[in-house]
Parts: C-alpha cells; sequence; structure tokens
C-alpha cells in the first residue's frame, strides 16, 4: 500500500458556495411572473402550423390541452410561441405549466432538442465541495497525477424547490470522493464542476435508482468516477470515452467553456 505521507496533496481549495440558499436565489426572476419569464424567450407565431404541440400532444393552431390551474389569462392571439433560440413552437399555456413545473429559476429548457434558455439551476442541497491533486495516477492516464474531489453533503429538511417541502431528507455514502486526471481535459472538467455546483447541479434530492429510497439525496445526470485504483465496478478507469461524455452532460445542463469559462 501506498505510503499515507506520499498521499498528501500538493494543493487544496475548497468550494461552500451551495452552504445556505444564497446562490439559488441569485438566479430568480424576482417579481416576474412564470408567464413574464416564458415570454422572455418567445417569439409570437399568428398563423401557426398544421404541427401538434409536443408538450400536450394537441393541435397548435387550437387551444392547450393543459387544463390545470395558474396559465389563465392568456389570449387568443399570443397563445403560440417560437423559442427564439431553436425555433420549436409550443402553446404559451403549456410552456407556463411546464415552467410552473420546475425549478422556476427564470430558465426554461426546450422540451424538444433540450437548447436552455436563461442560466438552468437544481435543487441540490447545501453542502460542500473539496478539492486537491494527489501524486499518483489514473489507470489509463499514466502520464498525470490525479485530481480528487471530494463532495459532503449532510442530511436536513426539504426546502420549497424539493418534491416534499418541509420533509427530511437523507444523505448517504457522504463523503463522496471523485477522480479526475490532472490533464488539461480533467482540469477544464474540474472548473466546469465548480459551476454546476455552484447552480446546484451536481446533486438532487428524489429516489435512488440503486436503493429504491425516497426523499434522498442521489447524483443529477452529470457521471463521475468513484472507483480509484480500477474499475471493478463500472465506475472506475480506464474509460476512453469518460471525460468527452462528462463534457456532454455538463452541455446538456448549459454549462460548456465557451460560456462558463474565463478566455485568457
Amino acid at each position: 500500500s501506498a505510503n499515507r505521507s506520499s498521499e498528501e496533496p500538493e494543493w487544496i481549495k475548497s468550494c461552500t458556495p451551495c452552504s445556505g440558499r444564497s446562490s439559488y436565489f441569485v438566479f430568480r426572476h424576482v417579481g416576474k411572473t412564470p408567464e413574464e419569464v416564458v415570454k422572455r424567450y418567445l417569439q409570437k407565431v399568428r398563423n401557426p402550423p398544421e404541427e401538434d404541440c409536443t408538450i400536450c400532444m394537441e393541435a397548435l393552431a387550437g387551444p392547450s390541452g393543459y387544463k390545470g390551474p395558474g396559465v389563465g389569462g392568456i389570449s387568443r392571439a399570443e397563445s403560440v410561441g417560437r423559442l427564439a433560440q431553436c425555433g420549436h413552437q409550443y402553446h404559451l399555456q403549456c410552456l407556463v405549466a411546464m415552467y410552473n413545473n420546475g425549478n422556476k429559476d427564470g430558465s426554461l429548457q426546450c422540451p424538444t432538442c433540450k437548447t436552455i434558455y436563461g442560466v438552468k439551476t437544481g435543487n441540490q442541497p447545501p453542502g460542500k465541495m473539496e478539492y486537491h491533486v494527489i501524486p499518483h495516477s489514473l489507470p489509463g492516464h499514466p502520464d498525470c497525477k490525479t485530481i480528487r474531489i471530494i463532495y459532503n453533503i449532510p442530511p436536513g429538511i426539504q426546502g420549497p424547490e424539493h418534491p416534499n417541502p418541509g420533509k427530511p431528507f437523507t444523505a448517504r455514502g457522504f463523503p463522496r470522493h471523485c477522480y479526475l486526471p490532472d490533464s488539461e481535459k480533467g482540469r477544464k472538467i474540474l472548473r466546469l464542476l465548480l459551476v454546476a455546483w455552484d447552480r446546484r447541479l451536481i446533486f438532487s434530492v428524489g429516489t435512488s435508482s440503486t436503493t429504491g429510497e425516497s426523499d434522498t439525496v442521489i447524483w443529477n445526470e452529470v457521471h463521475h468516477k468513484t472507483e480509484f485504483g480500477s474499475n471493478l465496478t463500472g465506475h472506475g478507469y480506464p474509460d476512453p470515452g469518460h471525460l468527452d461524455n462528462v463534457l456532454e452532460e455538463l452541455k446538456a445542463q448549459g454549462i460548456t467553456e465557451e460560456e462558463c469559462l474565463p478566455r485568457d
């Protein structure tokens, strides 16, 4: 086994922007109704095409199939909108209903192509993220050292953005240790993960796919490698496509090098 002293980190930093609720409310659009938020990303469609709205599966030229509360008062003249960047069209009423069922953080994600409008945030509970370099290489990355990330989230009480507000949530398996090669691409992913942490997108509160436990902290769509010296569990190295896959998963959350990292 390796000498413990040889594993002392060369550099260490910690990041706690998710402690408390401060980073979450930065992205809230205070004073804007869900309809106002949705309209920011839409262009009016005066003559809807002969297609179905893929949210309610009713014809765009007809009324929305959504009959729920909170979306009244939308006139027929503005009942269909086109998302400005991707061009997909929906009933305004359906988009407002979809927004109301999400985090209501001022962002909107196209349900067809997943293009994100605004800054997407999640419901990750308060916690701590640390990272440092250890002087050992990962299988498949013999020419560089290793970045170790340590996530720690304590159990707590669910907030209004969680599935069951006011109910306790558990946090199993923390602190969780994760690994990246200390290469150019690995360091880029680390910087993007810091953005994801700040936006509360790395973890969520929900039902565990492995244990079936509900109201617990779970991973949220960005895969991490938690096995250090081998790949016996499938959660380690070598895995030639892992880094590129993580970059794509981060991109799906609206986190890219072009948008999030400062240029030299």
